[in-house]
């Protein structure tokens, strides 16, 4: 088994000020992809095919898509997901808005606790996984904290065996994090900016969580 995971918004507090024009944004939506490694290339085939469509020749982030792009993306996983439900993808979405005021001074333990809610729900029967985040993503500043933090649940409150092997990746080089890119910005943009089209052709297909919105 494979963990990628990536995220669509940022950990600021800066709510006085529009997002985009200097203010943080009000959702963060962290994804997790739990891939069979008898599945590895399949996520990633649809990058590929995006690109060779497209004509892209260097990473194509999903913010700087259309939306267009991003439907067609959407419909795609979404038949992946469908056709091969082995593939698991959680998404986790937060209201910034509603954070407490002391959760705020340690954002990174909110990270974890997102990727702790998701994580062990799917590979508590595995021996070892290994785990693929994003190393240019808001979370690289805590280090392996979020592996440490992870491993530490697996092990002493979840009782299991299971061995988490960290091995961040740049998502430039590695399909299967653009793919999770990919779904965070699609799932983000349906409570950041209102955009519900490429998050509608998903949610049949994959668990998501609000948290924080009450």
């Amino acid at each position: 088994m494979i963990i990628f995971l990536d995220e669509s918004g940022d950990l600021g507090w800066n709510f006085n000020l529009p997002y985009r024009q200097g203010g943080s944004s009000r959702y963060l939506s962290m994804t997790s992809l739990f891939l069979p490694k008898k599945y590895q290339n399949q996520p990633e085939d649809i990058i590929k095919s995006m690109y060779k469509k497209m004509g892209w020749k260097k990473e194509k982030k999903a913010s700087d898509a259309t939306f267009n792009q991003k439907v067609i993306f959407c419909r795609n996983a979404a038949k992946l997901l469908e056709n091969n439900k082995e593939i698991k993808v959680d998404v986790i979405t937060v209201n910034k808005n509603n954070v407490q005021e002391h959760i705020r001074q340690d954002p990174n333990k909110l990270y974890n606790y997102m990727a702790s809610l998701a994580i062990p729900e799917y590979i508590t029967g595995y021996d070892e996984v290994d785990f693929v985040p994003d190393e240019r993503s808001i979370k690289v500043k805590s280090g392996n904290s979020l592996a440490d933090h992870l491993q530490i649940k697996l092990w002493f409150e979840c009782n299991c065996k299971t061995r988490l092997k960290n091995k961040p990746r740049v998502s430039n080089l590695h399909y299967n994090l653009q793919f999770v890119d990919w779904i965070s910005h699609c799932v983000w943009i349906n409570f950041e900016d209102k955009i519900d089209q490429p998050f509608t052709a998903l949610s049949p297909f994959i668990k998501h969580r609000p948290l924080f919105f009450t």
